[in-house]
């Protein structure tokens, strides 16, 4: 394993394992319940900065620091399923959910205070064994049921909230075309062993877009494993104009 990927394992791997304290700071819960007091809670502005960040780092999020990429790849061992198709599901759950957010906002009259450790106890998750239930229910349930069942890294494809809000940014960032991170690609050097598309975490078709030299896709996380893997140097990391 590369450096750089043995560095990325340590990260998601230690953000998994730090989960139960900051499990409260990506609740898709907590965030309809605060809104609806007119509270700007924690997972309010992490989700609105994964947001910011992904119009210049696209999913880079999804694929360095997510506690539930962590999870999933630390099953990869026991179950490497390709998963395929289903990613419009996460947006028929984020969909409804965004707009009871907003509903729940304008009947509380607007956002009227900032208390980002909401519900924690001294600033860390799971205070009680409702929040524990909580917890393990996201965490087995959503998170790690779904990738035996269905494959590598389901959670992100079918289920994550948080998902939606970077690939908007991406997209938007595509529209506007300024600098970000991206992967670009050689055809001419790729040996077509396929290694970057059996590796890949997110099920991509990998050699396939290195061919059409369209390296651009919403699920990808920009988890360099492709890039790291690839004996050919056909798939690098670029910071520039897509």
């Amino acid at each position: 394993m590369k450096p750089r990927q043995r560095l990325r394992k340590g990260i998601i791997l230690t953000s998994f394992f730090l989960f139960p304290a900051t499990f409260y700071y990506f609740s898709p819960v907590l965030i309809v319940e605060s809104s609806s007091k007119g509270i700007i809670n924690g997972s309010f502005i992490i989700f609105l900065l994964l947001f910011i960040s992904s119009l210049v780092f696209g999913r880079v999020f999804c694929g360095w620091v997510c506690p539930a990429a962590g999870c999933q790849e630390s099953i990869f061992p026991v179950i490497n399923k390709v998963v395929t198709g289903g990613d419009f599901i996460k947006w028929l759950i984020w969909l409804p959910w965004i707009l009871s957010i907003m509903i729940l906002s304008i009947r509380a009259g607007g956002y009227s205070k900032v208390d980002f450790f909401y519900r924690t106890t001294h600033g860390l998750s799971i205070g009680n064994y409702q929040g524990l239930l909580a917890y393990l229910f996201v965490l087995l349930v959503l998170i790690v049921l779904p990738a035996f069942i269905i494959g590598k890294r389901s959670f992100c494809h079918h289920l994550c909230w948080m998902a939606p809000f970077m690939i908007l940014g991406r997209k938007i960032h595509s529209a506007f075309k300024w600098q970000t991170l991206f992967l670009k690609a050689d055809p001419e050097i790729c040996k077509n062993c396929r290694t970057c598309t059996q590796n890949c975490p997110m099920s991509l078709p990998v050699d396939k877009m290195v061919m059409s030299k369209k390296m651009e896709n919403v699920e990808c996380v920009l988890c360099g494993t492709c890039v790291d893997g690839c004996k050919q140097g056909a798939i690098k990391y670029y910071w520039g104009k897509n």
